[in-house]
């Protein structure tokens, strides 16, 4: 099984540690070619601006919409999710809009607000999670059928809708490989 990894920017090396110590090979992606043989794609975390700037540059914004709508199963990390969100709050900007969310950019605030904390997502893992948020995103609304996964303090922060996954958190920046099994699990599945 492939898993792709967007590869313009963000924690690329660390979600490749974590999908190849699961048994996967890992295809960094940056061209639209690469999208042809894929199970899955992470979208990771970055400045999501560039990363939206770059898929259009390259050429990859339309094939990889169509991938995802055609049923590619993707994750988006913090960056991730704001580019797959039809609705960004505040914010006319929309880069791939597959996902139904809205999303708040830079929610938790600067990079010297952020936090770790332990959480229980039973959707993904039976013991607790180690979550890690850097100046992240949260979403403020889902459409119906969008399955929440996890709330901290109120807001949603990690979701799924059929074939896509978002995480407001970095979970590839922890020893921990539960949403990475259960990313890999969706595209078994798939």
């Amino acid at each position: 099984m492939n898993i792709g990894i967007l590869g313009f920017q963000g924690a690329i090396i660390e979600h490749q540690r974590h999908i190849e110590k699961l048994g996967y090979e890992v295809v960094n992606v940056r061209y639209p070619e690469q999208l042809e043989d894929l199970d899955g794609i992470i979208l990771p975390g970055g400045e999501s601006t560039t990363m939206g700037k770059l898929l259009v540059c390259t050429g990859m914004m339309e094939p990889l919409r169509r991938k995802i709508e055609s049923g590619l199963p993707v994750w988006g990390t913090c960056a991730g999710m704001i580019l797959l969100a039809k609705e960004l709050e505040n914010d006319p900007l929309k880069h791939l809009a597959v996902m139904d969310i809205c999303v708040r950019r830079n929610a938790y605030g600067t990079q010297i607000d952020s936090f770790n904390i332990m959480a229980e997502i039973p959707a993904v893992a039976k013991q607790t999670v180690p979550l890690v948020f850097i100046r992240a995103p949260y979403v403020t609304w889902v459409g119906e059928n969008v399955e929440i996964l996890c709330r901290i303090d109120g807001h949603i922060v990690a979701a799924r809708e059929g074939n896509m996954l978002v995480t407001s958190f970095h979970p590839e920046l922890t020893d921990d490989l539960a949403f990475h099994r259960y990313f890999t699990g969706m595209c078994v599945k798939s």
